[in-house]
């Protein structure tokens, strides 16, 4: 599902292929056991409980009420398990691979972004700077991290095929082969969960093995067939879609504020803009993405802050299954300092602006990545 971790982060997200997939990336068992230790397999999980709890969290709770079995700090490890699901939604990995690239970083971090492991090891996913995975700063960028270990698994012939501790073996080459097995379940369960957090995904918006490459043609995220925004076909960049209309249920200072961003379209894009003049003579009059956002709600009476890393704390956390018109959504980078914000129209579509060269335009939510979602009314 392309651009799910953004344009959607989500992501979605920001790749360097690597040659073959029988590098070296030490277990960080080490890592983990000085992180907190855990023991047993994980075989009777509740699916509809793990559900529940996790949209807690991706609905903005402190995670001190929230209760998952196997993550003892779920306000830090479900993020970052929803990094992992959005990075393999954007590059369109089926659900297996998800579900195993989850099971792979609970052995190996137990979904924490560590700052440290076994030798020069760090991340999700214990992944080596000397070994050829990337600098330690790419490796500490989850959504990097994530996809990374994506673009190894789908090189290794016949992964769907094999267990998911095989499969994960076959990309880390641990000293614990098979200590992956343990995280299935769960693994299986958070990535059912949060997949159903993203528009136009749900239980059969898996997979290739069976689908291949079809639509569902129904959604479990609120976004019924078609809104996703892929009913209104290809958007000329700068221009309203045929028969979109602000939907009448619409906040009306969410109304107003997108009714303004609207008048913006088909100027260009500038980083650092103001966006107080966009159709001015003065580039720095142009918007960038969070003072389109800025000038908008500001021309219905709301503050925001001026940056995407601030805006992203603005209002209260929604899940972007349950995402109303004028909702801020953000992508690229990562949920707690994402790059890129849009304004939800409504109707599956999202207005942004996008990067430079590029005018503000309205865009389909099915190419986002949403990381983050925030309503600030």
């Amino acid at each position: 599902m392309k651009g799910l971790a953004a344009g959607i982060g989500v992501v979605f997200l920001s790749p360097i292929l690597l040659a073959g997939t029988g590098m070296m990336l030490a277990s960080s068992a080490d890592a983990v056991q000085s992180s907190g230790s855990f023991s047993g397999c994980l075989t009777d999980i509740d699916s509809d409980k793990v559900a529940e709890q996790v949209t807690k969290i991706l609905d903005g709770a402190s995670g001190k009420d929230v209760h998952v079995e196997g993550l003892d700090l779920p306000a830090e490890q479900v993020p970052n398990a929803a990094t992992i699901v959005a990075a393999g939604l954007s590059l369109d990995v089926p659900k297996k691979g998800q579900i195993i690239a989850l099971a792979t970083a609970m052995q190996e971090s137990r979904l924490r972004n560590l700052g440290y492991g076994d030798r020069d090891s760090l991340g999700l996913f214990q992944q080596r700077p000397s070994q050829g995975w990337g600098s330690a700063q790419q490796i500490h960028d989850p959504v990097y991290a994530s996809e990374q270990f994506y673009k190894h698994l789908l090189k290794v012939d016949g992964w769907q095929q094999m267990t998911v501790t095989q499969a994960a073996q076959a990309v880390q080459k641990s000293g614990l082969p098979d200590a992956y097995a343990q995280w299935e379940s769960l693994a299986t369960a958070l990535q059912s969960a949060i997949a159903k957090t993203f528009p136009g995904t749900g239980d059969d918006a898996d997979d290739k093995d069976t689908n291949q490459g079809e639509k569902p043609s129904t959604s479990t995220t609120g976004c019924a067939s078609g809104q996703d925004g892929s009913g209104f076909g290809r958007i000329p960049e700068g221009s309203v879609p045929k028969g979109y209309s602000i939907p009448k249920e619409a906040d009306p200072k969410a109304r107003k504020a997108i009714e303004w961003a609207m008048h913006q379209l088909g100027t260009l894009y500038q980083w650092g803009g103001s966006c107080t003049n966009a159709h001015g003579s003065d580039p720095m009059g142009r918007c960038d993405c969070s003072s389109l956002m800025q000038q908008a709600y500001a021309h219905a009476g709301i503050t925001l802050t001026r940056t995407t890393y601030t805006q992203v704390n603005e209002g209260k956390a929604v899940s972007p299954a349950h995402l109303k018109p004028g909702d801020l959504i953000f992508s690229r980078g990562t949920a707690a300092r994402p790059e890129h914000v849009g304004m939800y129209m409504g109707e599956g579509l999202v207005i942004e602006a996008p990067r430079t060269t590029k005018p503000v335009r309205i865009t389909p939510i099915k190419d986002w990545t949403i990381l983050a979602a925030r309503r600030v009314l």
